[in-house]
């Protein structure tokens, strides 16, 4: 898998996809603190917080939103 992207959705809150487009997660702003929040989804599609295959990393913790740091803090690359 090559690195993961993040997609703006306003100043305080990333999305976090796959290459392919899946949505694994976002990064957000918690006080002066970046937070990775895993997600995942059911077999309905319904949104299953701290669910996914970054289940392990939720709440994983950066100074600032960056594609390739995350990856490699997730274990992507």
């Amino acid at each position: 898998m090559t690195d993961l992207t993040l997609r703006p959705v306003n100043a305080d809150v990333y999305s976090v996809h796959t290459p392919d487009g899946a949505h694994v997660g976002n990064l957000k702003r918690v006080g002066a603190v970046w937070k990775f929040k895993a997600i995942g989804y059911d077999a309905a599609g319904q949104l299953v917080p701290g669910g996914g295959p970054f289940t392990d990393q939720h709440n994983t913790a950066m100074a600032a939103p960056d594609a390739t740091e995350l990856s490699t803090r997730l274990g992507v690359r």
